[in-house]
Formats: C-alpha cells, sequence, structure tokens
C-alpha cells in the first residue's frame, strides 16, 4: 500500500520538483508546471502558495522565483554583495543540488560560510529530517522556517565577509559536534597547495570542522580550482571528495583524481 500515490504525497512530490527546478533555473512558470504534472493551473497555483507560506520561494505574475530572507536587505543596493551572490550562480545551483543529495535523513552535517554551502543550503530536500551545525547566520537564517531541520550555530565574533562568525568561542562550540559530513566553501583549491582561505580566522574554524567530519566534502565553482588565497585550511588529501561544475577541464580535476579525491562534476 505504501507505493500507492495519494494526493497528499503527489502535492509533495510536486513541490520538491517546483524547488528544484527553481533551484537550477531561477524561475519556474504556472503554465510550463502544470503541462509537466499533467494538473490544473489552479493545482500549481495552490502548489506554489503552499510553498510561498513555507518560505521556500516567491510567488510572481505567472510563476515563482526563488525567496531571499529578510537578511540580506541591507545590501539590497550593495553592487558587490550581489555581484559575490551572482557570479556562476547557475554552476552554484547545480553543485548545491548535487551536494544535498548525498545527505540522508538522520544525518548530522556541517556548513561552512560561502555563497556555494548557501546553495547547499537551499537545496535540502523537503522531510530532509537532518541536523545542521554550522558558524554562519545566514545559513541559520535560510532554515529558520524549515521544521524537519534542526540548527546549532556556534557563538563568535561576526565578520563583515560574509556572516561568518570565528574565534576561539566558535572552535570550542563546534568541537563539541560529531558530524556525519562537513560541506566545505573555500576561497580556492590547489591540488599542490591545497585547500585555502582569504582568512586565517575562517580557516581556523573550518580546520575544527573538518577534524569533527566523518565525510569532507568541497563544493567549489570551476573558477576555484588551480586558485591559492592567503591562508592554508589542508591539504588535499585530506578531503574525501569534490563537488564542481562541468566547467572545470580534465587538466584541472585531473590531479585532484591523481591524489584520491572523488570528483563529482555536474
Amino acid at each position: 500500500m505504501s507505493d500507492i500515490l495519494t494526493p497528499d504525497n503527489a502535492a509533495a512530490a510536486r513541490a520538491q520538483v517546483i524547488v528544484e527546478k527553481l533551484l537550477h533555473t531561477g524561475t519556474v512558470a504556472v503554465e510550463e508546471l502544470a503541462t509537466l504534472f499533467g494538473v490544473s493551473v489552479v493545482t500549481v497555483r495552490r502548489d506554489l502558495m503552499e510553498l510561498e507560506q513555507q518560505g521556500r520561494l516567491r510567488r510572481t505574475h505567472g510563476g515563482a522565483v526563488p525567496r531571499e530572507p529578510l537578511l540580506y536587505e541591507p545590501f539590497r543596493y550593495n553592487s558587490s554583495f550581489h555581484d559575490q551572490i551572482d557570479r556562476n550562480l547557475a554552476e552554484k545551483r547545480r553543485i548545491g543540488l548535487a551536494a544535498a543529495a548525498l545527505i540522508q535523513p538522520g544525518e548530522i552535517i556541517s556548513l561552512t560560510a560561502g555563497t556555494t554551502t548557501t546553495q547547499v543550503t537551499r537545496s535540502l530536500r523537503s522531510d530532509a529530517n537532518v541536523t545542521v551545525v554550522t558558524n554562519t547566520v545566514n545559513v541559520a537564517m535560510e532554515l529558520s522556517h524549515r521544521q524537519d531541520v534542526r540548527v546549532f550555530v556556534t557563538g563568535g565574533f561576526l565578520t563583515g565577509g560574509w556572516f561568518s562568525l570565528v574565534g576561539p568561542a566558535t572552535t570550542q562550540a563546534l568541537s563539541q559536534f560529531f558530524v556525519d559530513k562537513v560541506f566545505i566553501g573555500v576561497n580556492g583549491i590547489d591540488a599542490e597547495k591545497g585547500l585555502t582561505s582569504l582568512h586565517p580566522e575562517e580557516a581556523a574554524v573550518i580546520q575544527v570542522m573538518l577534524r569533527q567530519a566523518k565525510r569532507r566534502i568541497v563544493v567549489a565553482d570551476h573558477t576555484k580550482l588551480g586558485t591559492v588565497a592567503t591562508s592554508l585550511i589542508c591539504p588535499v588529501a585530506d578531503v574525501h571528495q569534490l563537488i564542481t561544475d562541468t566547467g572545470a577541464t580534465e587538466e584541472q580535476v585531473a590531479p585532484f583524481r591523481q591524489r584520491g579525491i572523488e570528483v563529482l562534476l555536474v
């Protein structure tokens, strides 16, 4: 009986597809979704209304777009902030979806700061049933409406770069948790020089998150490959997997594979 598609789980299945399409493309249209699902536009509008009430999207005339938390409102006219958000956005969305697909119900995961890890956050499936440990204020805000996700946020000093909490209080809090997977955003990853960050305090925090995780996964678009920032996080041998986009060439990814790193191109 469990394989019978009831109205409730049919709606849940449609909702998951809508969210994933939105993350892939940045917009969805009511008519297109109605055709895709073989349902009426009234049903699709009801789906979108429910997802908007859950904080998963914002309805527009004829469709929907992603919803940004009020956390970002002070940056509405900050061009450098939006440049950072929008840079390689399609690639980061694909990486986020691929990373979120690796997360199993009941797991404890940790997320570092960054625009790509934010996309992982946004890509968590409905009814994910996970615990998220993070030192990043925006990750917590992104998940604040999710009843299926428990969130632990560290203390620490707030940095202006990307909503990140750092310092002794942060590392002490993180050291209390052992997690199944950590998703690591970096400023650079080089086969010889390792994972690097622009900020030494951020690097120190990530080092603790790595130490506490069973599986360590780097999420980085192709522009980060071969790049070396100022502060060492760890050698590439300390991580298990790299998820990047198809903009990466074989020449870029081959050195990581040669070092035993599993590379997923999306």
